[in-house]
């Protein structure tokens, strides 16, 4: 999950919050009186009974092994299978509802009834089964096989995220079979296309099944998760927050011509001096709640170098000298600010002519509380040139002259419902490490439940070492105990939350 551009369509990137927010938590967690070492001796939280770890592992291989990527794979045929395993886990058909545009697009929504006329609306889990594509020649073994080696499980989704949905509906057969009635409704939504192609699944049940989506909140483990550091958890991050993403289409036209006779008002030239202000302009640095508490975390576990910079950032005035050496790393940059940058360029049509057309994509990803269209007028107002035009790329690939003006939804509340369970059972499973909410720079089926209004937090128990994040890369693989610890995590989460 941390690469962001494969398809052409904003994909997840899973928050590594401390690792990027403080450089110095590596190793030196000594604000919260817990060093890494520490955490590492600290006994070991619940395990997954046998029963669970053999159903746990099979679900997750057949997982892996379909095929979902959207050139050739099947979205449906892994909601088909999550189907019948729920079935055979004592769900009723009409508590399993397949639904989606297309044949190769269908989406799971699982319900697991709770108790009748609590009057509380349901909790809502979304995960995507699709997957980024993977070619057999670029990976050292088949992407499509599940294999364990060497403490891992190898395969394409084993991190992003067919361990999640794979740990989830083993918890609702265990928890089904355990008798267990919370009390509310828990809904699994098992979707399409966040990785790519036209038929985002959370998207596309909003719009045309919106009953079946209905939420107090959404649980999203796409974003956020257990961070481990040498295989030994050191945080519990959340995305409580999440940018906007947003693609620009930077255009410079005019007559063209021989190049034996240059023009003053070369196309190219003249995006060129358009994204040199953007390059030098950076957007003004902005804090929203979820910043400013992460910071304020992150500061009591960070040295004392980075601690001192990240006291300067929450100064009153700020003290724009920390801001700065704060914003050296690219990923603490991320997020103070709204930021926009060139990704790909065309211009010309043959090398003795001049280019009648230059153009750019400008990829922004915006803080919450601003709209796509404002930040295209401030690309507008800081180009400065009435002959470039900048119109909005959809996700679909279609353009338009304006972009969307509705503004993302403010930083939704750190509710003591959510967070109270989550710290208690972070405490069980892994004694000691803080957890800290935060805002990811990327984006994830979170930004559609946020649209339309629903508070959703990125909460996952599957540890990913912060060195050996391969998702969306060759040979992607999770370790095999940091699996089955969340798939425990989220047995336990439910059944705090469910109560």
């Amino acid at each position: 999950m941390n690469s962001e551009q494969v398809t052409g369509r904003p994909v997840a990137v899973r928050m590594r919050l401390l690792n990027r927010v403080g450089t110095g938590v590596l190793g030196c967690l000594v604000g919260v009186g817990v060093g890494l070492a520490q955490v590492g001796a600290q006994s070991a939280g619940p395990l997954l009974p046998k029963e669970d770890r053999e159903l746990a592992r099979a679900i997750f291989k057949e997982l892996v092994e379909i095929n979902s990527q959207d050139s050739n794979g099947s979205v449906t045929a892994c909601a088909e299978a999550m189907r019948k395993r729920l079935l055979a886990g004592g769900f009723a058909a009409e508590d399993l509802v397949l639904a989606g545009p297309n044949e190769r697009k269908q989406n799971l929504v699982a319900r697991y009834r709770g108790k009748a006329g609590s009057g509380l609306k349901p909790i809502l889990i979304i995960g995507h089964i699709d997957v980024v594509e993977a070619r057999r020649e670029d990976w050292s073994t088949d992407p499509y096989a599940f294999i364990e080696k060497d403490g891992y499980f190898y395969g394409r989704g084993t991190q992003d995220m067919k361990v999640d949905d794979a740990g989830v509906v083993e918890d609702f057969i265990r928890l089904r079979r355990e008798g267990w009635v919370p009390d509310r409704d828990i809904v699994l939504a098992l979707t399409a296309d966040e990785e790519g192609g036209k038929s985002n699944g959370v998207d596309w049940l909003l719009k045309n099944r919106p009953e079946l989506m209905k939420a107090d909140f959404v649980l999203n483990p796409d974003s956020g998760g257990v961070e481990l550091r040498s295989g030994k958890a050191s945080e519990m991050d959340v995305e409580a927050t999440e940018k906007t993403y947003a693609d620009f289409r930077v255009s410079a036209t005019n007559p063209g011509g021989h190049s034996s006779q240059p023009r003053p008002d070369n196309a190219i030239y003249e995006l060129m001096h358009a994204l040199e202000k953007l390059e030098a302009t950076p957007f003004p640095v902005e804090l929203n709640a979820v910043t400013r508490a992460s910071l304020a975390e992150t500061e009591k576990i960070a040295v004392p170098e980075r601690a001192a910079e990240i006291r300067g950032v929450l100064a009153t005035p700020m003290d724009m000298k920390a801001v700065a050496a704060f914003s050296k790393d690219p990923a603490d940059s991320a997020i103070l600010r709204t930021t926009c940058v060139a990704t790909m360029l065309s211009a010309g049509r043959a090398p003795n002519a001049l280019p009648a057309l230059a153009q750019a994509n400008v990829n922004c990803r915006i803080l919450p509380g601003h709209s796509q269209e404002e930040i295209r007028q401030t690309l507008l107002k800081l180009f400065g040139d009435a002959k470039l035009t900048v119109e909005y790329v959809a996700d679909d690939g279609m353009v338009s002259a304006t972009a969307p003006d509705r503004k993302s939804m403010p930083p939704p509340p750190v509710r003591e419902d959510v967070f109270g369970p989550l710290r208690q059972v972070t405490a069980e499973m892994w004694p000691g490490i803080p957890v800290i909410p935060g805002m990811s720079a990327g984006a994830s089926d979170s930004i559609y439940t946020m649209s339309a209004g629903i508070p959703s937090y990125g909460i996952g128990g599957v540890g990913i070492d912060f060195d050996d994040d391969r998702a969306h890369g060759r040979d992607e693989r999770v370790r095999v105990e940091s699996y089955y610890s969340g798939v425990e995590f989220y047995y336990l989460y439910l059944k705090a939350l469910g109560k």
